[in-house]
């Protein structure tokens, strides 16, 4: 039986090619917030095409990384 993996602010900052360290993407989430409510995170003018792609992908698929990247998504829309 497979069990979900559950990912970390870290992993999914890795695959987005982007630091991991903590002050790094304390950094990011202060830059880029907040996010208008009618823009989706995928569609977010500050990722690439692969980013952008990636974020997409992963909540249609709704794997295991949909729970990280829901949580970015609820970090940038933060005041």
């Amino acid at each position: 039986m497979n069990t979900p993996q559950h990912h970390h602010f870290t992993e999914l900052f890795a695959q987005l090619g982007l630091p991991t360290d903590n002050p790094d993407i304390g950094q990011f989430l202060s830059a880029h917030r907040p996010l208008a409510e009618g823009i989706a995170l995928a569609d977010a003018p500050f990722w690439s095409t692969s980013q952008a792609a990636f974020l997409r992908e992963k909540i249609v698929e709704d794997a295991d990384w949909a729970e990280v990247v829901d949580q970015l998504n609820a970090a940038l829309r933060a005041a």
